[in-house]
């Protein structure tokens, strides 16, 4: 093949540029950082700093949240059994996840090792150095996952403990009241949320960084060819990441759609009611779909937006930039999680939910306003950098705008919701309907949204406009992610809450004013976590594009290979939403058929009188009715945590296999033209797909949460005197949107979400994969078309 001469001559025009512009100007008249024959050193040091600055705020705010009262120091010790559960499922089904994965990562490491071997691409360690760097995003990916999920469990029962308090009892030993408050509980549920935001972003750069110094340094590579290497980590990190939002996903809404149809619907129960088989598996859910997931998801964006934005620069400058902005992120984030606090009393479903986002809101628009600054002195520092710098500023404000936006179509305080709960009216047919209507319309705005950013940063700065816009996007994820894992903690802390019987409805008042706000921050992250996937997609198709060499004008949209190929793409996520909303289903109707199993057909499960069966306590819970301990029975909550953990872990392979073979499917067989109509049609299809499917859910989502709200809810449990409803049209409005919110629960926790990894994943793959396709006849694939 010409490979090999090709290759050395497209290096030697990159490197002939940069030294160009940096020869552009007489050292003696420009800044010391302005020069463009950086180190390596000071290119990545800034962001090796940074990175271990966020490590070390998340030990200090580990610590701080261990040293935060438990459920027992607040004479709540029931809280912490049950914390103590959830905390214990998550684990189990983080080990068995992970046992799996460990054996997928060595398997295709040595495929990378093996193919990149067979032909030197730049030394004779190609192979063992993409290896390397793909086993180490792999790893830090994971880890950010695994560490996240500790302190999310261990956040939850504090969170319950902070809002609870200790009792304060009158002078005849009377409880009036606790010692807790709404912002004791928002402090604390945010200090976990911290610890994965930070601990994301510090194994981020830390890793992203320092092997792109461990590669540079290595005899034969300059940073342009350590730059081609590094899109190993992205690789190894976008694998973690696809099958932990997918078996996340798929655990979480099995649980939770077999929790509501049959503990809401059927019985007739809370939504945590401990005496409903599948609750702890429900929360166990929360924590590895919306911890694990999201960090893992966002671990990924966040480095394939550095690795883009670096691979399309053409001088020095513009490698070290998306490496220093990153740096300055971490330092504002930092700053603005001091200003999250509020006054609000926490009145429940009753709450200014607008004053509570404010509370958030004002630490993650302090750090944005301070990472300006800072982006400023970063631009000015290497010479004058302003297109990239109003890129930047586009890039921070599109992910704010796609927040508000995301924020109006799934808040209760907004029409399209209360649109959906007014359809409940006449049923769960018309929820549906509605539901759907408002996502596909939530797609507008958005879109608009991220075109404007996209054409206003090609036509400042072309492709590494685009690139460098993500980076900013990004660059205050420390804080934003934050938010986000915020709602897991809280949703949690209502559950414990509801599941000590001893905790006071104040209390719950106070925990369901932070579920309202985690509601909507969660809803809000998953809007942010789309725009920022597409962006870093199409920073990675344009340097898939470039390392793969190929010839602008052979990519015309009328072009039979690249129309085939944006056909095929724009399939891949309707087959990968169908195939993960199957997967919900399947594994929902096994917990469906176990909780329905223990309601009626478990004699074993009796209370301490030898009488009281599981069904007795349903029935007296449905009623309103106390329970006393001697007739309690606790459910066999065990079996439905080991069904969702066994049922997720085995339906994410599918996905999983043909997110990974597609690209390698194309590339090798047509060839890159071909591939590069693929992931144009795959990034196109699914963002469309996952904006509708999210925003869809999360409308859904809360058009059940406005029934609690305006006391639909309440209504629908009234009784007459002879036992039946005094209100069957709210029993029925309530039902219909309930419905509604367990078909949401896959389109806004398993499907939508993992469409972001897939966009990332095929995209970064095949910039893995770029010159190989290359090489292969021309890059004319196995085919020769």
């Amino acid at each position: 093949t010409t490979k090999g001469p090709r290759l050395r001559a497209h290096r030697l025009v990159r490197a002939s540029g940069r030294a160009a512009a940096g020869a552009a100007q007489p050292a003696g008249t420009m800044a010391p950082f302005a020069r463009n024959d950086k180190t390596v050193l000071e290119i990545a040091l800034p962001a090796l700093v940074g990175g271990v600055l966020a490590l070390a705020f998340t030990t200090y705010t580990f610590f701080s949240l261990k040293g935060e009262p438990t459920g027992k120091d607040v004479g709540r010790p029931l809280v912490d059994k049950y914390g103590a559960m959830i905390k214990e499922g998550a684990m189990a089904f983080l080990k068995e996840e992970y046992k799996w994965l460990s054996v997928f990562v060595v398997l295709l490491g040595g495929i990378l090792c093996a193919l990149f071997s067979v032909e030197d691409q730049h030394t004779k360690l190609d192979g063992v150095l993409t290896t390397f760097a793909f086993f180490l995003g792999a790893i830090l990916s994971a880890s950010a996952g695994w560490l996240g999920m500790m302190v999310a469990t261990d956040g939850n029962t504090r969170t319950t403990a902070a809002c609870a308090g200790k009792e304060v009892k009158d002078a005849q030993g009377k409880v009036t009241g606790g010692t807790g408050s709404l912002n004791d509980g928002l402090r604390v549920a945010f200090k976990a949320g911290s610890v994965m935001g930070f601990v994301v972003v510090g194994l981020g750069l830390v890793g992203c960084a320092g092997c792109f110094c461990v590669l540079a340094i290595h005899n034969g590579l300059g940073k342009t060819e350590s730059l081609q290497i590094l899109a190993g980590f992205g690789f190894g990190a976008s694998s973690i990441a696809l099958f932990a939002r997918v078996a996340g996903g798929i655990y979480t809404k099995a649980a939770d759609v077999g929790a509501d149809l049959v503990g809401k619907v059927e019985a007739g129960i809370d939504e945590d009611d401990p005496h409903n088989p599948a609750v702890i598996a429900d929360n166990v859910g929360d924590n590895v779909g919306d911890v694990a997931g999201m960090g893992a998801d966002l671990f990924e964006s966040y480095v394939g937006s550095i690795i883009a934005a670096a691979t399309l620069a053409k001088r020095d400058n513009e490698i070290a930039l998306p490496f220093w902005l990153s740096a300055c992120g971490v330092v504002a984030a930092m700053i603005g999680t001091m200003a999250v606090s509020t006054n609000e009393k926490g009145e429940g479903w009753n709450s200014n939910l607008g004053a509570l986002m404010w509370a958030l809101e004002k630490g993650t628009m302090l750090a944005g306003v301070l990472f300006l600054g800072l982006a400023a002195a970063c631009c000015h520092l290497l010479g004058g950098m302003w297109g990239a710098y109003i890129c930047v500023l586009i890039g921070l404000a599109c992910g704010m705008v796609i927040g508000k936006i995301t924020e109006y179509f799934t808040s209760f305080d907004f029409a399209p919701v209360k649109s959906i709960k007014a359809r409940g009216a006449t049923g769960p047919a018309t929820v549906t309907i509605q539901g759907l209507g408002v996502g596909m319309i939530s797609c507008v705005p958005t879109i608009v949204v991220l075109v404007c950013a996209i054409l206003g940063c090609a036509a400042i700065k072309g492709e590494y406009g685009v690139a460098i816009a993500a980076v900013g996007m990004l660059a205050t994820l420390g804080i934003t992610l934050a938010t986000d894992a915020y709602g897991p903690v809280a949703d949690n802390a209502g559950g414990l809450a509801e599941m000590d019987p001893a905790i006071p409805d104040e209390v719950r008042c106070i925990t369901d004013s932070l579920d309202a706000l985690g509601n909507t921050t969660a809803a809000t992250g998953k809007g942010f976590a789309i725009g920022s996937a597409v962006l870093t997609s199409l920073s990675l198709l344009a340097a898939f594009k470039e390392q793969a060499q190929l010839d602008v004008s052979l990519l015309a949209v009328t072009d039979p290979y690249v129309l085939s190929g944006m056909l095929f793409g724009a399939m891949l996520p309707y087959m990968f939403a169908a195939l993960t909303m199957i997967s919900v289903g399947k594994a929902a109707a096994e917990i469906i058929m176990e909780v329905r199993d223990q309601f009626h057909n478990r004699p074993d499960l009796v209370a301490q009188d030898g009488k009281t069966t599981l069904k007795d306590c349903i029935i007296m819970a449905s009623n309103g009715e106390p329970i006393p301990p001697h007739m309690d029975v606790i459910p066999d909550s065990n079996k439905c945590v080991a069904i969702s953990t066994k049922s997720s872990v085995r339906e994410m392979i599918a996905p999983g296999a043909y997110a990974i073979l597609a690209p390698l499917f194309v590339g090798f067989l047509v060839g890159p033209r071909c591939l590069v109509g693929m992931l144009a049609g795959g990034i196109g299809s699914g963002a469309m797909v996952a904006i509708m499917m999210s925003n869809a859910g999360g409308a859904w989502d809360n058009a059940k949460k406005y029934c609690e709200k305006d006391g639909t809810k309440g209504l629908s449990k009234v009784k007459n005197a002879d036992g039946s409803l005094a209100h069957p049209m709210k029993k029925t409005w309530y039902d219909a949107c309930v419905v509604g919110d367990t078909v949401g629960d896959p389109f806004k926790d398993t499907s939508g979400p993992a469409l972001n990894i897939l966009m990332k994943l095929m995209a970064i793959l095949s910039l893995v994969f770029a010159q190989y396709f290359e090489s292969i006849n021309g890059g004319k694939g196995l085919f020769k078309l």
